[in-house]
């Protein structure tokens, strides 16, 4: 899905995408990481191919990573631009509260019935469904131990890490994005020293691909400024 930013640049840029473990064609991490852990891969990967100091396009997921890498290695970045940033947490609804009582109720139960040899399966079974009916769409899509990295990711709130971003720093938000929204973007504004955000009206939470042509060139423009 970069793969329509990384073009746009390659004619005047040397441009690295990178899959991280458990995303795209990438293998699974060796164990449930957090974001620290994909921070230190992150850091590993531009060393390695000595890549670093460079300038950073994040989406989503990936913003969790930048953010905090840039804080605790600040010599790997010159510039940043996250898209559809993750990183704060949602505020919890009454709705949702209730949502995640009745959920905890009923694995309580299933753990109860796997204690059971001759219930194990069956409360299996119905541990799984008890997931697809309660999990969100991308916790449902993942593998058992892929699951595991996603309750560490998302329940890992990043507002201490934005002050640490010394870098120059776009943010590019879509003003009808529902996953990371736009009072997100607005918070980190605030919160990162030097930021600045451009909303693009209309755009979802994959603003950059629905607007890629205004996307490279606000992007293009931040990068090639010289004083940031």
């Amino acid at each position: 899905m970069m793969e329509p930013v990384a073009k746009g640049f390659l004619p005047n840029h040397r441009v690295l995408m990178i899959d991280f473990p458990g995303h795209g064609k990438s293998g699974e991490p060796p164990e449930p990481w957090g974001v620290p852990e994909y921070a230190e891969c992150l850091k590993e990967i531009l060393e390695e191919l000595d890549f670093a100091p460079c300038s950073v396009i994040a989406h989503s997921f990936g913003c969790r990573v930048a953010t905090w890498a840039a804080g605790e290695w600040p010599e790997l970045f010159d510039k940043i631009v996250l898209t559809g940033a993750a990183g704060i947490r949602k505020k919890e609804t009454e709705d949702s509260k209730r949502r995640s009582e009745k959920y905890q109720k009923k694995k309580k139960i299933l753990m109860g019935m796997k204690n059971l040899p001759f219930l194990k399966n069956v409360a299996e079974k119905l541990e799984e469904k008890l997931r697809r009916k309660y999990g969100s769409p991308d916790y449902v899509a993942l593998s058992p131990e892929m699951r595991k990295t996603f309750v560490k990711v998302i329940s890992q709130d990043l507002r201490e890490r934005y002050p640490m971003m010394k870098q120059s720093t776009l943010l590019i938000w879509g003003d009808q994005d529902t996953e990371t929204p736009l009072e997100f973007g607005k918070e980190m504004e605030k919160l990162i020293p030097d930021a600045g955000l451009v909303i693009f009206e209309g755009g979802g939470h994959f603003a950059y691909l629905e607007q890629i042509g205004r996307f490279n060139r606000v992007v293009s423009y931040f990068l090639s400024e010289v004083n940031g």
